[in-house]
């Protein structure tokens, strides 16, 4: 198949290549790459299957300003809440494209992993089985794809693990230990779950590759972004700061910004969220450490 994938990132770069082991892959972005299947934006967007890695904060002005529904599929490979609004990717994307025609990429996958062909197990959800299959069987051998239905489990899975990860971070940066991190960890997939239930999602989405693998990987490692996030603020670095030292972009300050309105709208108690919102606002790390302790 011809597959169109729209993001140069180190994440489009690696989907890129690991798409084109049973398939004819071209790639855009806009900033210019010097690559062979590097080719311009009208013609990507001509292709029936695309793989779209622009970030959340950025995705909607996007799709405005460049997308035309022409009966493409497409398989959403960013994770976020859009932080000005609260509209989770699903939302942002079906005010261009039917719902049948979209799919949502989540589960463990760090993109210089798999840019070695290390393997890995990933979960295509949607709404049309028939969609996540024919988006499965694009995939490589080294990444084993699994399908599911369960669209706003994976969203919430995809955007909360980050906000957990920053939390992390934290965690290893003050030299917390390994008892504070798993405890941390288990706690936030706990939280996870609880504020996708008010969505409806699937606990089975939580207690599997999108949630607990995801979280367990991005949580654990200074390969994640969100963790290293968290390692800047544990130094007492500002989100400017460190966004400026990563130099990369850092999906889960936006989704920390997002789930404080949601938390504060709805009145949904969110601790672990809710302490990484305050310390990217300037609260002390320590400080938050003492209230989730004696909260």
């Amino acid at each position: 198949m011809k597959v169109g994938v729209i993001g140069a990132g180190k994440w489009g770069e690696a989907l890129s290549f690991a798409l084109s082991e049973k398939n004819e892959v071209i790639i855009t972005s806009r900033t210019p790459r010097d690559w062979p299947n590097f080719k311009p934006l009208s013609e990507v967007l001509a292709c029936e299957y695309l793989i779209i890695t622009v970030p959340a904060q950025q995705i909607g002005q996007w799709l405005q300003e460049n997308f035309t529904f022409s009966g493409q599929k497409i398989l959403v490979a960013a994770k976020g809440i859009e932080a000005s609004s609260g509209r989770f990717l699903n939302e942002i994307y079906m005010q261009y494209v039917p719902e049948a025609n979209l799919a949502f990429l989540s589960g463990p996958s760090f993109a210089s992993e798999v840019i070695r062909s290390l393997p890995t197990a990933l979960v295509i959800n949607s709404a049309s089985t028939s969609t996540a299959q024919e988006f499965a069987a694009l995939f490589p051998k080294f990444i084993r794809t699994y399908i599911s239905e369960d669209v706003i489990g994976a969203e919430i899975t995809g955007a909360y693990k980050n906000v957990i990860a920053i939390a992390a971070g934290i965690c290893e940066g003050l030299a917390l230990g390994h008892n504070a991190a798993a405890s941390l960890i288990a706690r936030g997939l706990v939280e996870m779950e609880r504020f996708g239930r008010a969505y409806g999602a699937q606990t089975e989405s939580f207690l599997g590759l999108s949630g607990a693998g995801d979280l367990f990987l991005t949580a654990s490692s200074p390969l994640s972004r969100n963790f290293r996030v968290g390692l800047g603020l544990a130094k007492g670095l500002s989100k400017e700061a460190v966004c400026e030292e990563i130099g990369e972009v850092s999906e889960g300050i936006g989704t920390a910004y997002a789930l404080h309105e949601i938390a504060v709208a709805r009145g949904v108690y969110l601790p672990i969220a809710a302490e990484v919102y305050a310390i990217l606002e300037g609260k002390s790390p320590q400080q938050s450490l003492r209230d989730l302790i004696e909260r």
